[in-house]
C-alpha cells in the first residue's frame, strides 16, 4: 500500500520560507516516478504547484516560479518543496501525489499539510 505523508507546514510571515516534505513508503518512487505538489485554498479548487520526474525534470506553476523549488532524495524516499518569499496568497493545504505516467491521473495522495502566510 502506498503511503504519502506530508510535513513541514505551519504559520509564517510574508516573505518567509518553509520546506515541505513528502515521505513515501517503500519503493513508491520507483513504481510511481512522477511526484507532484498541489494546493487548495479555502473556497478554491485544488491547483497544481510543482512536479518532478526523471523524464522532463521539474515543472512549476507560473505563480510560484522563482520562489519554490521541488527536489527529491531517493535515499530517504522523500520529495521536498522549498518555498521562499511566501505570500499570503500561498496560504493553502498542500498535498503531494504520485503517478506512473505523464498522461495518467495521479494515483495516490497524501493527507495534506497546512501552510498559512500572514501579511
Amino acid at each position: 500500500q502506498v503511503q504519502l505523508v506530508e510535513s513541514g507546514g505551519g504559520l509564517v510571515q510574508a516573505g518567509g520560507s518553509l520546506r515541505l516534505s513528502c515521505a513515501a513508503s517503500g519503493s513508491t518512487f520507483s513504481t510511481y516516478p512522477i511526484v507532484g505538489w498541489f494546493r487548495q485554498a479555502p473556497g478554491k479548487e485544488r491547483e497544481f504547484v510543482a512536479s518532478i520526474t526523471w523524464i522532463i525534470g521539474n515543472t512549476y506553476a507560473d505563480s510560484v516560479k522563482g520562489r519554490f523549488t521541488i527536489s527529491r532524495d531517493n535515499g530517504k524516499n522523500t520529495v521536498y518543496l522549498q518555498m521562499n518569499s511566501l505570500k499570503p496568497e500561498d496560504t493553502a493545504v498542500y498535498y503531494c501525489a504520485v503517478r506512473r505516467r505523464l498522461n495518467s491521473d495521479y494515483d495516490y495522495w497524501g493527507q495534506g499539510t497546512q501552510v498559512t502566510v500572514s501579511s
